[in-house]
């Protein structure tokens, strides 16, 4: 008996073009980033007319009004994207924390009913972490951030609002973006505050950005050249930035990278900076002085630093600085990965891509 084939997982459920299906990682990666702004634009209309979503927005508004902490829950990309929420929420007086689902589900469920509302961040909405926190307890008041209306995380979550990121192939790009946009949205709906206009403002620099930042990806490498590793740096929204750019560079490249906020750096890793490092720092946002200070003790020392800012700074054979338009707190959550983003693409047009596009949904697995 002739084995019965089975049905694509396509992602999304949309079957990929051709085009798309014979293109490499390589390929893929510098299409979905430059495909961010436009799907950007496309989340702050949607959210801000569409009927559907400003309802969601108010029953979300709605569930924060209760006592307790807001959880913004993901994992990998979907957790630095949660960080941006908590980090709106918490500058604005409302206590909110980023959680990692997976220690979140063995370790936070004695204290779950403490928060007023668990917001769970998901691409996929199959995440096996995601799926088994929806299917505990039905009764707590949760909220889903996804980008796949046919999951069963959309399915289960009574509380969603999509991503509208469309299918993602390589590195989270575009749905990190649209995500962490999200949730820095969600956030301020809850606490009441106007966003339309630092929306516009984040998307007018981003856009504006993306083209000048990659072209100068070859110059990237090559002042990173020679690196044992590279450090990313960064504090409020940008340290989610941080751990973004670390997985790029890794999963994309194979090259070890790692993150950091300004403190934890200055408590550890800053001991051993010499000629063989280079740092990434994002030197954005209240604490942007703090991020040049700890550049120019690098440079002391003999270690590299790209240097992304709101300023003009000269260059050296140990600085590389990047300017970058200011946006407001804490939409530097997305801007950040633009550096980064755009090293990532020049490292693997040199060696090659370790990590092959994913067309479909394999096995989440825990």
């Amino acid at each position: 008996m002739e084995e019965q084939k089975k049905t694509p997982r396509w992602i999304n459920g949309i079957e990929p073009t051709k085009e798309l299906l014979s293109a490499n990682g390589t390929q893929i990666l510098e299409i979905e980033c430059r495909e961010q702004p436009a799907r950007l634009r496309e989340l702050i209309t949607a959210y801000s007319e569409d009927s559907e979503i400003r309802q969601q927005l108010q029953r979300f508004r709605f569930l924060a009004e209760k006592r307790g902490p807001i959880f913004f829950i993901g994992m990998g990309a979907s957790y630095c994207s949660a960080i941006s929420g908590s980090t709106q929420l918490q500058t604005h007086g409302k206590l909110s924390f980023a959680i990692d689902a997976g220690e979140w589900l063995h370790y936070g469920r004695p204290v779950w009913n403490e928060g007023a509302l668990s917001v769970l961040l998901t691409t996929s909405g199959e995440s096996a972490e995601l799926v088994e926190l929806f299917r505990q307890d039905d009764s707590k008041p949760l909220g889903l951030i996804c980008n796949n209306s046919a999951s069963t995380c959309w399915n289960l979550a009574k509380n969603r609002l999509p991503i509208l990121a469309g299918p993602e192939y390589g590195n989270a790009t575009k749905t990190y973006t649209n995500s962490t946009a999200a949730a820095i949205i969600l956030a301020s709906e809850m606490l009441g505050r106007s966003w339309q206009q630092d929306a516009e403002q984040a998307l007018e620099v981003f856009s504006t950005s993306l083209d000048p930042i990659f072209a100068m990806r070859e110059d990237l490498r090559t002042f990173s050249r020679g690196a044992a590793n590279i450090e990313i740096i960064g504090r409020g929204a940008a340290y989610g930035g941080a751990i973004m750019s670390a997985l790029c560079i890794r999963e994309m490249s194979g090259f070890r990278a790692a993150p950091h906020t300004g403190a934890g750096f200055k408590h550890g890793p800053n001991l051993d900076v010499d000629s063989t490092h280079v740092s990434i720092i994002f030197a954005l946002g209240r604490a942007a002085n703090l991020g040049v200070k700890l550049a120019a003790e690098c440079n002391r020392k003999g270690g590299r630093v790209v240097l992304v800012s709101e300023e003009d700074r000269e260059a050296t054979d140990l600085l590389f600085p990047v300017k970058i338009g200011a946006v407001p707190e804490p939409w530097e959550g997305i801007t950040s990965l633009l550096v980064p983003q755009a090293l990532t693409l020049a490292m693997i047009e040199k060696t090659g891509c370790r990590l092959p596009p994913r067309f479909q949904y394999g096995v989440m697995e825990q």
